[in-house]
């Protein structure tokens, strides 16, 4: 394997990741012809998302600490055979349950088992252009809504929504089953692009225990919670916001396609502003941008200011949600950098599944969305002073804790 190999592997993980995420996400299309075909509630098919984000939470842990232990292919073709299943048992459920256990449990535990062992084999593979390169595999979250979703919603439109699922898992296996096979741990000594080699000699030494218990790995998670739960709640409940506006519901429903190319221009901006100027300037910087475009939604009345907004805020939090990782390898090394991902992943997982319960509650209460939206800048404000916190990138010795 020569040094242009690890750009397969980040072929293969924005593969991954567009398919995964792609496939749990699709939920939304599957919600109505569902609810017509079955009689279930609405409630109850929505609950199996929720599901998925707690899921998966966990499971980022868990999938993280076994890549530490035997790499990422073992755990990558475990979720590939999983979500396969998972979907093609989805779509012959015949009871609420049997669906929630299968799309909201299994999905969300497969899905869970690409971004964080992807990542951090991407960072494991990249000296320089970390940065970029872990951003071009988390593209593939963008990618999803314009490829899997308009997929699912041609099957369901041709035939019914137990054909689409039912291929759209055949077609997980397919697709991921093979690029599994891409999938390498890096050389033992990596020549980087000046010629130095590479290893996990820059390791800090840190026990998983002392790692989670680190303020670094304590300011990290804070930071990823708190920019997950600011705009987890806008994004949401953003269709259902523009049309109280009185923004037409088809145009309303465009600014998620508007936020999903500028997610994918933010992650490649970010990803080489980060390589040039340093990963914590570029978050703290975005995350304050989030925060002022989440409350500049409150003045938000015409369509065009939707898209000029969707546009900023898309590119924004798409771009800061790689940089975390980049933050991991930095102050963890590679030795525990599953396990630590991991284990922030679940946080933000948690954080992202706060934010549209809150919207709810708080529209429930006030027949408005103000709250919310003042809410998540002064929560997503709140998490780039967090990482202001973040101390240079420290030699490792002096992370090393006693």
């Amino acid at each position: 394997m020569n040094h242009s190999y690890r750009w397969v592997i980040v072929a293969a993980g924005a593969l991954m990741t567009c398919v995964a995420l792609g496939a749990m996400f699709s939920l939304a299309i599957f919600l109505e012809p569902m609810s017509l075909d079955t009689n279930w509630s609405r409630a109850g098919i929505s609950s199996a998302m929720t599901l998925n984000f707690l899921v998966m939470g966990f499971g980022g842990f868990a999938w993280g600490t076994i890549y530490d232990r035997v790499g990422a292919r073992p755990v990558v073709l475990a979720g590939a055979v999983l979500l396969g299943l998972a979907l093609v048992v989805a779509s012959r459920a015949n009871s609420l349950l049997v669906f929630q256990l299968s799309y909201g449990v299994i999905v969300g535990l497969a899905a869970s088992a690409f971004f964080a062992p992807m990542i951090a084999l991407t960072t494991a593979w990249f000296d320089t252009n970390r940065s970029l390169a872990v951003s071009l595999v988390s593209a593939g979250m963008g990618v999803a809504p314009m490829t899997i979703s308009p997929f699912a919603r041609w099957l369901i439109s041709a035939y019914d929504w137990r054909t689409a699922m039912f291929d759209i898992g055949v077609m997980a296996w397919v697709l991921l089953l093979p690029a599994v096979l891409l999938v390498r741990q890096p050389p033992v000594a990596l020549a980087s692009a000046d010629g130095a080699p590479q290893s996990d000699a820059d390791d800090p030494g840190m026990s998983v225990g002392q790692a989670l218990r680190s303020p670094q790995f304590l300011i990290l998670g804070l930071t990823f919670f708190a920019c997950c739960a600011a705009h987890s709640g806008p994004i949401f409940h953003m269709v259902s916001y523009a049309m109280a506006c009185g923004v037409a519901p088809m145009a309303a429903v465009s600014i998620y396609s508007v936020e999903g190319l500028a997610g994918l221009g933010g992650r490649l901006l970010y990803g080489v502003l980060a390589d040039r100027l340093g990963v914590k300037p570029v978050l703290v910087t975005g995350l304050a941008i989030q925060g002022l475009v989440i409350a500049a939604y409150l003045g938000a009345g015409r369509l065009e200011h939707f898209y000029i907004l969707a546009v900023i805020f898309g590119a924004t939090y798409g771009g800061v949600m790689p940089l975390y990782a980049v933050l991991a390898r930095e102050y963890f090394g590679g030795r525990i950098i599953g396990t630590v991902l991991g284990a922030a992943t679940m946080l933000s997982s948690l954080g992202m599944s706060f934010g549209p319960l809150a919207g709810g509650m708080i529209y429930d209460a006030y027949a408005s969305y103000s709250w919310l939206f003042i809410g998540s800048a002064l929560v997503g404000l709140g998490a780039a002073g967090i990482a202001i916190a973040f101390p240079p990138q420290p030699s490792r010795q002096r992370l090393q804790m006693a």
